[in-house]
């Protein structure tokens, strides 16, 4: 009985997909988390045999199974969500075709985790947007990192493709993949006068509910959109989305958090008028993650900057802030970043820094 419904099971998910498309809806992609798992018939070893033997995925390449706690030489891997993940080895793909909106923006979120190489990367595509996350830098004590990537949907079907583009001695080394989740975003609308789009961060990527480490949003000012309507993400490194469920916002559900210095930079053009003076007042705080010493936020407009002190404990709290200016041109960048770099004081190896809230810029 038993084995008669295991073949009925993977009957029902090979006839899944199959299927031209998998219906979408805000959450992890079908299979997302990778929990339902390749027959045993197609695996050998760790590595998954055939293009359609990962249920609900095409691969493409040296694609692995992982289960949480398989040992890799001295080290044990860790898996985010649930008890399974994926590996791409060198050249690998994961692809999954779905349903979405044409032209509506979508943002895709996903744990990534560097292995045995110590320069990774990973490219993820919705053809024809592509983008390309660097993972020279990992963020947090446990070696996971979440990521968001924005993408316009130019058909009413799409492929979402994750590839390892990577060519290492070891074709098993590759990035662990884990946790893949869409949710559709929408445009960022001007309140009450405020210039700023989007100056409360409240709507950005999914957040998903055990995630306590925020979501990353990598570099975006060569890309085509971000996961943070409103906003570039011009730097080097990462700026951090966090939610009120497992950080300290200082006014709603959501909030930007500068992680790396001078290399963190989160920014946004506005519409001006040259010669018209204008007032800019922020939210400066902490995220009560451990993230103490004493921080400065910088915010440039026009041809004016202000430093903003702030003293953290770790545990929370904020100030506020203005910045008055005269605008010079009919487009004015509006730019935020922290001067010093911070680790965490509970375990000193993750990145941390300053948060910002609730951005406002009004004419005066």
């Amino acid at each position: 009985m038993f084995k008669f419904l295991c073949c009925v099971f993977h009957g029902l998910v090979f006839l899944c997909c199959l299927s031209f498309a998998a219906p979408i809806k805000n959450g992890l992609l079908m299979n997302g988390n990778f929990e339902y798992a390749p027959k045993a018939s197609a695996m050998n070893g760790t590595e998954v045999m055939g293009s359609n033997s990962l249920p609900f995925w095409r691969i493409r390449g040296f694609v692995e199974y992982i289960s949480s706690g398989h040992k890799q030489g001295d080290m044990f891997l860790v898996v985010p969500e649930g008890a399974h993940a994926a590996r791409l080895g060198n050249e690998a793909q994961l692809i999954q075709r779905i349903d979405v909106k044409k032209g509506s923006l979508y943002s895709l979120t996903f744990s990534v985790a560097r292995t045995c190489a110590q320069v990774e990367t990973l490219n993820v595509s919705v053809p024809p947007e592509a983008g390309e996350l660097p993972m020279q830098t990992i963020y947090s004590s446990t070696g996971w990192d979440s990521y968001a990537w924005a993408f316009r949907a130019g058909e009413s079907a799409v492929d979402v493709i994750l590839h390892n583009p990577g060519v290492v001695e070891d074709p098993a080394c590759g990035p662990l993949i884990d946790a893949i989740a869409i949710k559709e975003l929408f445009p960022p609308r001007y309140v009450m006068g405020n210039l700023i789009k989007n100056g409360d961060f409240e709507e950005g990527p999914l957040v998903l509910g055990n995630n306590s480490y925020g979501i990353l949003l990598p570099p975006s000012i060569d890309d085509r959109n971000c996961a943070l309507p409103g906003w570039i993400v011009e730097s080097l490194k990462s700026v951090k989305y966090i939610d009120a469920p497992h950080y300290a916002v200082p006014r709603g559900r959501r909030a930007a958090e500068l992680l790396a210095g001078k290399e963190s930079v989160i920014a946004q053009i506005v519409r001006t008028q040259v010669g018209k003076r204008y007032m800019l007042s922020f939210l400066v705080g902490d995220g009560s993650n451990a993230c103490n010493g004493s921080m400065i936020v910088e915010a440039f407009a026009a041809m004016d900057t202000v430093k903003v002190p702030y003293e953290s404990k770790g545990t929370g709290g904020f100030k506020s802030a203005h910045l008055s200016f005269k605008a010079i041109s009919a487009r004015t960048r509006v730019r935020f970043y922290s001067t010093y770099y911070h680790m965490r004081s509970d375990d000193f190896s993750s990145l941390c820094g300053p948060v910002i809230d609730d951005v406002k810029l009004v004419a005066h």
